[in-house]
């Protein structure tokens, strides 16, 4: 768990890069040394960009590949210049921007023999789940629990955001359960 002052760090680099981005068309530069220990250490996380409860972008990293902190500045960066779900942010939005923060914790595989087996192990609201079949992969954070609260319904929902038919089944697909710590800044 990261302290307060942590947490805090993190929402104000997210905001921080995406108002560089928009200024310099680039990231916001980070010294990691210059962050606590536990910002510096490698870390991957999500960040989530909303205007009045509505998704403005959305961009994360699965595995922690580079310092908890450097993660953030980019994915915020990328959230609002290079989610092709929307058009780049404009500063007329800046002000209105919502960021959410979603540290990950490891991916653990889940071992299961059928759709009704994995569905059983899933936790509603707890669980990040990531789907890979073949070259095909996504995620839904825990946060998606609030709108696809039914278990069935939320993994037919991942399988479509892979790219898969929703009742597609094979015993080829994998799947890996995480949790997040969330961070939100209104």
């Amino acid at each position: 768990m990261l302290d307060e002052q942590e947490r805090q760090t993190l929402l104000q680099v997210a905001s921080a890069s995406v108002r560089h981005g928009l200024d310099r068309g680039q990231p916001l530069p980070i010294a990691p040394e210059e962050y606590p220990e536990r910002l510096a250490k490698p870390g991957a996380c999500f960040v989530t960009l909303e205007i009045s409860g509505r998704l403005r972008g959305c961009i994360g990293s699965l595995e922690a590949w580079r310092p908890l902190i450097l993660d953030c500045a980019e994915n915020a960066f990328a959230a609002a210049f290079r989610d092709f779900r929307f058009p780049p942010v404009a500063k007329h939005e800046l002000d209105l921007l919502d960021y959410q923060v979603s540290v990950l914790s490891v991916p653990t595989p889940l071992d299961f023999q059928s759709e009704d087996d994995l569905l059983a192990q899933l936790r509603p609201g707890t669980d990040g789940l990531v789907l890979v079949c073949g070259d095909r992969r996504a995620t839904f954070l825990p946060s998606v629990w609030e709108s696809l609260p039914e278990p069935r319904t939320f993994l037919r929902h991942l399988k479509q955001k892979s790219g898969l038919a929703p009742e597609y089944w094979s015993d080829a697909i994998k799947a890996f359960r995480y949790t997040v710590e969330f961070i939100r800044r209104m």
